[in-house]
């Protein structure tokens, strides 16, 4: 009687580890079981994360801002400085850009000065509907190949990135917003 139940303990055991695999087998690791899978169902892929979006920066108002945070969605830099004339005339032209509802983030990526003149222009042309980052060191400029203001960087979901030296008709800037959003 013993026999058999010994037996039977080390089949049921060969069975068990039989049936469970290695960790090689289910990609997992020592002791963490797989996850479910659901049939039919596929994990989403991560976005993809541009190159240039792999930066940390404060904005204009203190918070810390990630670049990473932009990856998978469409999203339109506007580089610029406080004291360029181009960019107080074009100012006007990127909030409405910003506050027309395509689903587009924008944010504005300020360099050249410091931190009140920069919130003196986000406030004066009133630029509050998006973040401005606060780019003292200008590395994020130097991230997307901007040596002048203005600029654009147009990033794709798919973290396609087309920067644009120089400034942009409200007629230019909307088709190429609308080319990010396939609108």
């Amino acid at each position: 009687m013993k026999l058999f139940r010994s037996v039977g303990l080390v089949i049921a055991t060969v069975a068990l580890i039989a049936g469970c695999g290695t960790p090689a087998d289910t990609g997992g690791t020592p002791g963490t079981p797989p996850a479910p899978a659901t049939p039919g169902t596929t994990e989403p892929a991560a976005p993809a994360v541009a190159e240039q979006l792999r930066f940390s920066v404060k904005t204009v108002d203190g918070k810390d801002f990630s670049g990473q945070g932009l990856a998978g969605k469409p999203a339109v830099l506007w580089f610029w400085a406080p004291w360029c004339p181009v960019c107080q005339r074009e100012a006007p032209t990127v909030a409405k850009a910003a506050q027309a509802g395509t689903g587009t983030t924008f944010v504005g990526v300020a360099a050249q000065d410091q931190v009140p003149a920069m919130r003196e222009f986000v406030a004066k042309y009133e630029l509050g509907t998006f973040e401005h980052l606060a780019d003292l060191d200008a590395e994020v400029w130097k991230r997307f190949g901007v040596t002048a203001q203005p600029a654009f960087a147009f990033i794709g979901a798919d973290g396609s990135v087309d920067v644009v030296k120089g400034t942009l008709s409200e007629e230019d800037l909307a088709q190429r917003v609308s080319a990010l959003t396939g609108a």
